[in-house]
């Protein structure tokens, strides 16, 4: 019987023991549990269990886990492609991501473009030329030499506020690849104090060169931003302290008003007067005194000061943007850009990157752009901590300076603001004016989710700035013709510079009449010129973008019916 089992042994012979038959089916063998999966405790199940360290012999090779091979992130990958020489990896298993905000401005300065909206198509009345607000006549005011002058309110227009600039705009049909859309100019033609960027409840003649309100501080930016070079306005006080003080003990006022004159940025606040806060400068009619962060300072002689009829002329000089954009950058070096800025030199023109979108309010249409916003630094420049030794409030040992750690209280070298007194000189009221280019200024982006930092919109800069307080009222003058022309003006001169043609082995020559100031009504002409160049600029990157090909968007652009439309509260 044993040779007919078919089962061999272990060792190869024939099973000896003899056969039996398998256990009922519903009883399980037990199966012997490996150390580490063992209670911790002994149980009924496993009375006789003696817990013991595993050991694992000293030839047993170690099995190790296959290491896994790390992702490389996004930013690492863009810093690959920056450096090969062709580009991104062609191998990658993931399409390229979209460019966001922050990778659209982490671009080379040069390389970066506007944002592109998707937008509706123009309506007929967007192709009308762009119009001023509307006007109420409000009061006329009798001025020092007996000129009759009508103060109108505006109305139906929208205000600089909440973060955010506007321009007019205009649809233009040689501009497809932009929308059809490009910045304009309304009525009244030329430079005269922005109906927009000023404060509520202040009053404009028809011509917007003057300005008065009956509230508290009022103030109103120009038209126009100075960004290099040395130009000249005057303003005169034709409501405000009077002529001849009144008789001791009579009723009768010291003043019909208040004015305060200078410059500011686009920082500045409108509803507080020039010199308020550090982005503004300011001279005083009371005593003539000039003011910076609310710091009145002795500035006229004795026994000076600004009445009505009074003419105050105002002269600033910037440095070149080159020397500017290198003070911004940390790349200023006193001993060597000083010197080279008055030499003959060409640079790359900058790059302008406007983030416009068109918007409607009332009956007009604006371009909204993101606005720049005060920086922490300067108001603790303005109220310094205790804590702080220099007075800087920054807690930094040096004060502002060209070379200084923190770009917002970088200076620019041989900026100053001198003031004349009808047509008398009474010296520099300020020096070591403030850099206003990025990253100088920045814009909010915590508030606006739709502002980069770093770019320059061409707007910025330090623009003609007036005051007025409870009735009083001035009148401002951008040329060509001063009530008391600056030394080294003429009142006749030309529009530019004297240039000596030469050969082209030669450097041309600039003769000493650009070292005189230039009115502000040319800086207007340059800024309408500027415009210009920069829609084009902007309509070719759009095209060029687009396949250098203008793309019929009368289809794509449906889902998109209007406007977003302003809502302000006056």
């Amino acid at each position: 019987m044993s040779s007919d089992n078919p089962e061999a042994s272990p060792a190869g012979g024939t099973n000896s023991a003899p056969a039996t038959g398998p256990g009922p089916a519903s009883l399980s063998q037990k199966r012997a549990l490996d150390d580490d999966h063992v209670p911790a405790v002994s149980s009924p199940l496993n009375p006789d269990f003696t817990s013991r360290k595993s050991q694992v012999p000293e030839d047993t090779p170690i099995v190790s886990r296959e290491k896994r091979t790390k992702k490389e992130s996004l930013k690492k990958r863009e810093s690959k492609a920056a450096s090969t020489p062709g580009g991104a990896d062609s191998s990658r298993a993931t399409p390229d991501p979209r460019q966001t905000k922050k990778s659209r401005t982490n671009l080379p300065a040069a390389e970066i473009s506007p944002a592109r909206y998707i937008l509706p198509l123009p309506k007929s009345t967007d192709f009308e030329p762009a119009r001023g607000p509307q006007i109420a006549p409000h009061h006329d005011v009798v001025g020092p030499h007996g000129e009759n002058i009508e103060f109108f309110e505006t109305q139906e227009h929208v205000y600089n506020k909440k973060q955010y600039y506007y321009t007019h705009c205009i649809a233009d049909p040689r501009f497809p690849s932009s929308f059809y859309y490009r910045q304009t100019e309304p009525e009244p033609f030329g430079a005269h104090m922005s109906f927009e960027d000023a404060a509520t409840h202040l009053l404009f003649d028809k011509s917007g060169t003057n300005i008065t309100t009956n509230k508290g501080w009022r103030m109103s930016r120009a038209n126009i931003a100075i960004r290099e070079g040395r130009w000249y306005w005057e303003c005169k006080i034709t409501r405000g302290i009077l002529r001849e003080p009144p008789p001791p003990g009579s009723d009768q006022p010291e003043s019909h008003g208040h004015v305060r004159i200078g410059f500011a940025r686009r920082e500045a606040a409108v509803d507080a007067p020039a010199g308020f806060d550090a982005y503004s400068y300011g001279i005083r009619d009371r005593e003539g005194q000039k003011v910076h962060m609310s710091r009145p300072k002795d500035f006229f002689p004795p026994g000076e000061e600004l009445r009505e009829g009074d003419v105050l002329g105002l002269e600033i000089n910037l440095p070149s943007e080159q020397i500017h954009r290198k003070v911004v950058t940390g790349h200023f070096n006193p001993a060597v850009d000083l010197l080279e800025e008055t030499e003959h030199s060409t640079t790359e023109a900058l790059n302008i990157v406007r983030d416009r979108l068109p918007i409607r309010f009332k009956a007009h249409i604006y371009f909204e752009t993101p606005d720049y916003h005060t920086s922490p630094e300067l108001e603790d420049l303005m109220n310094p901590s205790p804590m702080s030794t220099s007075g800087t409030g920054t807690g930094q040992s040096e004060g502002p300076n060209p070379t200084h750690p923190v770009p917002c209280l970088r200076t620019l070298p041989n900026s100053w603001v001198k003031a004349y007194k009808n047509g008398v000189e009474m010296g520099t009221a300020f020096t070591n004016l403030l850099a206003f280019l990025p990253q100088a200024s920045k814009p909010a982006t915590a508030k606006q989710p739709d502002a980069r930092d770093g770019l320059d919109d061409g707007m910025l800069g330090y623009y003609p700035a007036v005051s007025v307080f409870r009735g009083g009222a001035a009148a401002v003058n951008f040329g060509p013709k001063f009530w008391y022309p600056p030394p080294g003006y003429e009142q006749d001169q030309d529009n530019g510079v004297d240039v000596v043609m030469t050969g082209t082995d030669e450097q041309p020559t600039i003769t000493a009449k650009q070292e005189a100031p230039r009115a502000m009504t040319e800086r207007y002409d340059e800024q309408i010129v500027e415009d210009i160049v920069y829609d084009i600029v902007d309509e070719v990157d759009f095209w060029m973008q687009d396949g250098a090909k203008v793309i019929d968007r009368t289809r794509r652009n449906e889902a998109v019916k209007e406007f977003k439309e302003v809502v302000q509260d006056v």
